[in-house]
Parts: structure tokens; C-alpha cells; sequence
């Protein structure tokens, strides 16, 4: 248990818990191990849990074809990496839709805290202190990924024009 509270200390995510709300937070969560190559979690796929990279990377991958166009073929494409306390499936703790993009183990060992969103959300509805810090902390989360998306976007549209 305290080895996973000193993981969620680590997550952007979690940021300015208590000790005590970290301690009912990983009470809820379980730790799954993947290997290099294998896939977490695929693009469009139906999935309702938070992960937090305890140790390890994992790769962000996007098929570009899903969205049509001439020459679509389908691809994988990695649009990030993410690496130890960072955290993915935000969305699907607010909107519980289809996930966005397949996410991929790329080193061996890769260790996840996964947490379910039903639990995590009667958390918060429990503890309401809990559940403002952590949509806070979510929304200035996805806030930076969009801003980061953003300038990646505008990068490929200034550079990659054609001639």
C-alpha cells in the first residue's frame, strides 16, 4: 500500500492530495505489468480506466486512416511517449466514450496503477474535497495535452505545407 501511495504522490494527477485522500485512492486501484510490445488499452476500443505509469514508458499511437481521406491506409502512428507519473484514460473517467488512440508498453516491465472509474467516481462523490482536487488537477492535465497537441498541429501545418 505505501508503495503505491508513493507512486500516486509522483502523478501530475494527484497533485496537492492529502496523505489521506492518496491513501483511499490507492485502496481502489491494482497494478498490472506489460510487456515491451504489448498493447494496454486499443484505439476505439470501450475501456473505463485511469492508468498511472509507475515504472517504465509507454507509447501513444494513432491510426490515421480512421478518419478517411485519399491514400488512407491503415498505420499506426506514435503521437507520444509517456514515462513514469504520467497518467492516461482521462477522458474515459469524463466522458466514457471510445478510447482515442491505442497506448502500447515500450520497455519491458512496464508497471500501471489501473483504476476503475466507477470506484474512482464514488470517491468522489463521497469525498467531494477529493473529487474537486482531482477534476482540477484533470482539467489542467488535459488542458496541457491540448495546448501540447495544439502546437504540434500548427508545427505540422507551417512545416509540412507543400510547395
Amino acid at each position: 500500500m505505501n508503495e503505491r501511495i508513493n507512486f500516486l504522490k509522483q502523478a501530475d494527477i494527484f497533485y496537492r492530495f492529502s496523505a489521506s485522500q492518496l491513501e483511499m485512492v490507492a485502496g481502489i486501484c491494482h497494478e498490472q505489468t506489460f510487456q515491451m510490445g504489448q498493447d494496454i488499452v486499443e484505439e476505439n476500443s470501450a475501456s473505463n480506466e485511469l492508468y498511472i505509469i509507475t515504472q517504465g514508458e509507454v507509447d501513444i499511437l494513432v491510426n490515421p486512416a480512421l478518419v478517411g481521406g485519399p491514400g488512407s491506409e491503415p498505420r499506426q502512428v506514435t503521437v507520444a511517449t509517456l514515462r513514469r507519473g504520467q497518467s492516461f484514460g482521462e477522458v474515459a473517467l469524463v466522458d466514457e466514450g471510445l478510447r482515442s488512440a491505442t497506448v502500447r508498453a515500450s520497455q519491458k516491465d512496464t508497471r500501471l496503477l489501473v483504476i476503475p472509474r466507477e470506484r474512482l467516481m464514488l470517491l468522489c462523490e463521497s469525498y467531494p474535497p477529493l473529487g474537486y482536487r482531482l477534476m482540477y488537477n484533470l482539467a489542467a492535465d488535459l488542458a496541457m495535452k491540448i495546448r501540447n497537441t495544439d502546437l504540434r498541429i500548427r508545427g505540422k501545418l507551417l512545416y509540412d505545407r507543400p510547395e
